[in-house]
């Protein structure tokens, strides 16, 4: 339908709030005031049985000379043309490394394997605690 209407879309959150960088494994423990502390898909055991999607981020960013960062990006950038990520950053660093994502190139077959790996892939956890999620799905 967006493509039919000519709408772009901007994917919310498109590196999973830092857990698909890598950095975030199930040891990980937030700032008392961080929300990712009551959003379900981030407790320990969501962690743990999500890593797998983590672990595969990774095998992509080392076969490509990528991080893991810019494999989920170039990912949704090689999508469709109108799919448009928007990272927040507040590092320097990470808003360069963002935009290598750019340089990515990830061919059909890339994109064929992600999808076929993507589909064995069940991510644990809801994305928001149900007291917000109502309000999310208005």
């Amino acid at each position: 339908m967006l493509e039919e209407l000519g709408i772009g879309f901007v994917p919310f959150s498109p590196l999973g709030k830092g857990f698909l960088t890598g950095a975030i494994s199930e040891t990980t423990t937030f700032d008392s005031k961080d929300f990712r502390n009551i959003v379900p898909r981030f407790s320990p055991e969501a962690r743990r049985a999500n890593q797998a999607l983590v672990d595969l981020l990774a095998d992509i960013a080392a076969h490509k000379k990528a991080t893991s960062a810019q494999i989920a990006l170039a990912w949704l950038l090689a999508r469709k043309p109108w799919i448009v990520p928007i990272p927040g950053t507040t590092k320097l660093h990470r808003l360069e490394e963002n935009i290598g994502a750019a340089q990515v190139e990830l061919t059909a077959d890339d994109l064929a394997s992600i999808e076929s790996a993507l589909a064995t892939i069940t991510v644990e956890g809801d994305r928001y605690p149900a007291h917000l999620q109502a309000r999310v799905n208005r």
